[in-house]
């Protein structure tokens, strides 16, 4: 089988395709024919050695931790699915583990049945920055419609959910990106959008119970520009020392530096599964075929872009 995977740390330059042999399953395991897998920044934060202090230096690394397919074995001691079964799963540690390949052996509590009513690309979409939502949300603690939420970075994948999940707490959201994704975060629910372009969020006089940071680029100390005395600051893309240093700052300030640190499980998912059902939104901007994985990657690093990128396989 085919299968993307690298030899060192580096840009989309180090990805490349070679012949694997297709994966044995052990009894508890699926075998699946990926059909979609899409792209998250930590993707490349991996790749680029960002992450060496939890993802190792060993190598070949492969890369994609969402994905989609169809059954095509099922092992022994696995219930609940058979061969042309159609699922979506992730990896259990994206640190380590890559799905960017024609099948993959993963065990049957990583994958769910994937719902009829979206596409093979919008599922492998769906885990990775829905559990990040869901875990998002849980961390902010109590929601209500007196809650003010400042989204920076509002309009890609993780944002695309956060949004619609947000909106139906009741939250007041403000919504922090460029001029192509303000049609999207109004139709997502957020209350204002401020484009990025043209506006400084942080010279503004409004002041938040809780902002997070989804571009990676507002860090927890401009941000306590717009904090109220006592709210939190969410990092989703936290640098290896901002985790151990966020504990130490939170004992001295009412501005609390929250770490957000997502586990895929049933429990997320099957929240995702009922969103889906509920009409959740899931915009897929751009896929590209497989063979063109290091034009795909390139192009959802350089962001500017709203919903997902997606790799497809036929």
């Amino acid at each position: 089988m085919k299968a993307i995977m690298y030899q060192a740390f580096g840009n989309a330059d180090v990805l490349q395709m070679v012949e694997l042999l297709k994966p044995a399953i052990q009894s508890g395991e699926v075998l699946i024919k990926i059909k979609a897998l899409s792209i998250n920044p930590m993707d490349w934060k991996i790749r680029k050695g960002e992450m060496k202090l939890m993802s190792g230096t060993k190598f070949p690394k492969y890369t994609g931790a969402d994905f989609s397919g169809i059954v095509e074995e099922v092992g022994s001691s696995v219930p609940g699915f058979k061969k042309g079964d159609e699922v979506f799963g992730v990896v259990k540690n994206m640190m380590k583990e890559g799905a960017s390949a024609e099948y993959i052996a993963i065990a049957a509590s990583q994958i769910w049945k994937k719902p009829s009513n979206i596409t093979f690309a919008q599922a492998a979409s769906l885990p990775v920055v829905g559990t990040a939502a869901l875990t998002a949300i849980e961390k902010m603690g109590r929601i209500d419609s007196t809650t003010t939420i400042l989204v920076n970075g509002a309009t890609g994948g993780f944002g695309m959910i956060l949004l619609q999940l947000l909106k139906q707490k009741g939250a007041h959201v403000t919504a922090v990106t460029s001029s192509n994704g303000t049609a999207f975060a109004k139709r997502w629910g957020a209350d204002m959008v401020i484009d990025y372009r043209t506006e400084e969020v942080l010279s503004r006089k409004e002041t938040y119970d809780i902002v997070i940071d989804l571009s990676g680029k507002m860090g927890y100390a401009d941000a306590k520009q717009v904090m109220k005395p006592d709210s939190k600051f969410l990092n989703p893309t936290p640098k290896p020392i901002e985790i151990p240093a966020s504990l130490i700052q939170n004992l001295f300030t009412g501005k609390k530096h929250v770490i957000v640190l997502a586990d895929p499980s049933t429990k997320y998912t099957n929240d995702l599964l009922y969103a889906v059902g509920q009409g959740l939104d899931i915009e897929i901007h751009k896929v590209f075929p497989f063979h063109a994985f290091k034009e795909a990657y390139r192009y959802a690093e350089r962001g500017g872009y709203t919903g997902k990128v997606v790799i497809e396989q036929q």
